[in-house]
């Protein structure tokens, strides 16, 4: 096949280690663009800016790379490539991350790296977020290069369902070896959040968030079980949030 377009985001940053390793992956595979916001974004989910002001500046950070800078989120910085950067070519493959940290289970909701995935697939691209269960800033990602390599060659292979984006973790650096991957589904699981009360120098009072994520899925067949167990999971995910099931049930069961 020809040379492939490769698009490439984040949502740590432009200046994040996990995108240099993505970048230099991907430039093994297909000609790369890289379009990712100027600061951290994570946690920010899917918002998009509608009340100020997108600013998307040249970033000279990858040698010979068209790499630009944006202001706005994971999810503006895939619009504005799709439309403006790249509004003349079209993307053979959208990758996202390599985040520092967990988007397993729910965290798939909040996540700006899978974000970013879902709206290259909302935007008819075939697109995967990968991310890494290790939260240091010295983690190393030595060990999923050729994991990353073979999925983003699966994907540019044999494309995948329309409107699927692909929830690509990692297990971190561990003494054994990746046992390997595993399709999976997302764990049910969920933060138990904590509010810490606390007070800045000047007396007014602020909360900060804390709290653990506790884990109800005793399946092997989710992707925190995989995670745990060493291999990597892999989650088709999807931007229709429907619950079909529910429909007949409305349908039947309700005076509406």
């Amino acid at each position: 096949m020809a040379t492939p377009l490769i698009l490439v985001s984040n949502d740590d940053g432009i200046y994040a280690p996990g995108i240099r390793h993505l970048v230099a992956l991907m430039r093994e595979i297909g000609e790369v663009v890289v379009v990712a916001p100027d600061s951290p974004q994570s946690g920010m989910g899917h918002a998009i800016t509608i009340g100020n002001t997108l600013r998307l500046d040249k970033a000279d950070l990858f040698d010979d790379l068209v790499a630009y800078k944006c202001s706005g989120t994971p999810a503006d910085c895939v619009k504005l490539a799709k439309h403006h950067v790249l509004k003349d070519r079209r993307p053979d493959l959208m990758v996202s991350g390599i985040n520092h940290g967990s988007n397993t289970s729910i965290s798939v909701l909040y996540s700006g790296t899978m974000s970013a995935a879902i709206e290259g697939a909302i935007e008819g691209l075939p697109s995967v977020g990968f991310s890494l269960c290790d939260y240091s800033s010295s983690a190393s990602f030595e060990h999923v290069g050729e994991y990353v390599k073979k999925i983003a060659l699966q994907v540019l292979e044999n494309s995948l369902p329309k409107g699927v984006a692909l929830n690509v973790n990692f297990p971190p650096k561990r003494n054994q070896p990746i046992q390997g991957v595993k399709v999976c589904r997302q764990a049910r699981a969920k933060w138990q959040e904590e509010f810490d009360l606390r007070r800045d120098p000047t007396g007014r009072k602020y909360f900060w968030m804390a709290g653990n994520f506790v884990n109800f899925d005793k399946g092997e067949d989710n992707d925190e079980w995989a995670i745990a167990n060493n291999y990597v999971s892999v989650v088709p995910c999807q931007f229709d949030m429907t619950a079909h099931h529910a429909i007949s049930i409305l349908n039947d069961e309700w005076d509406i």
